[in-house]
């Protein structure tokens, strides 16, 4: 199966901080994959290099056969990210947050409208979409942010730390949101290092350490013979030191 998602010996420097060293994974449509790590270990960095916010050092980064370096904006087209920073823009709301970044992604008149439409339906938000995103609850202010990532229906979705800032109901809706879009031939790539939600959600996961990949493949193979994915991940954490 060609890769959603390729990335290729990536490097990146942030000021002294060698922050990527050379990591390498793939990622599949019809899956949930999880980029792990402890908090520090590079996978924010990866999926701004992924999504063209940043430019890696060395390496490659292709998406759905489109490099990030030569064709960004055909990458960001085929690219949605939710984070755990909803950023929602708090006087607009939330119906104006989602079209305004629909114009972003290149939508245009009356698909833009149908599109916000259908977002909104999806994700049961009719009852607070003429509402500012200031007086939404963090649940709401997330669902906001999820619209505006799917509402140019990319094929690749990416999760980074999303449900950090929620709680047990809004996080539970996130989760079986990644599970839906894999069902509809999504991409998803799960950044976390919630080992929990990770070893429930995702069919193969990468985990880096202090830059360099410590483990990949499928995830009942990296838990190996260990109790769960938490303890496989501490030992190999610990190895890799």
């Amino acid at each position: 199966m060609a890769a959603a998602v390729k990335v290729a010996r990536l490097e990146k420097t942030l000021g002294s901080n060698k922050v990527l060293r050379g990591i390498s994974f793939e990622a599949h449509s019809e899956e949930i994959f999880g980029l792990l790590g402890p908090n520090g270990a590079g996978k924010t960095t990866t999926l701004r290099i992924i999504c063209t916010l940043l430019a890696p050092d060395a390496g490659s980064v292709g998406v759905l056969g489109f490099d990030t370096r030569t064709a960004p904006q055909e990458v960001r087209r085929r690219v949605g990210v939710v984070t755990a920073e909803i950023g929602v823009y708090p006087r607009l709301s939330a119906r104006e947050n989602i079209a305004y970044f629909a114009e972003l992604s290149g939508l245009l008149d009356g698909d833009l409208d149908r599109r916000v439409d259908a977002v909104i339906e999806r994700l049961d938000m009719a009852s607070f979409a003429s509402q500012r995103a200031e007086s939404l609850s963090s649940g709401q202010k997330q669902k906001v942010a999820i619209a505006r990532a799917i509402v140019h229906d990319p094929p690749v979705l990416m999760f980074d730390e999303p449900t950090s800032n929620l709680d047990v109901l809004a996080s539970r809706e996130i989760r079986q949101f990644m599970v839906e879009s894999k069902g509809r031939g999504k991409c998803v790539i799960f950044s976390t290092h919630v080992l929990h939600d990770a070893e429930r959600l995702c069919d193969r996961v990468t985990i880096i350490h202090q830059g360099r990949v410590v483990a990949d493949g499928a995830t009942a193979d990296v838990r190996r013979g260990y109790q769960d994915l938490e303890d496989s991940f501490l030992a190999l954490v610990e190895t890799a030191k």
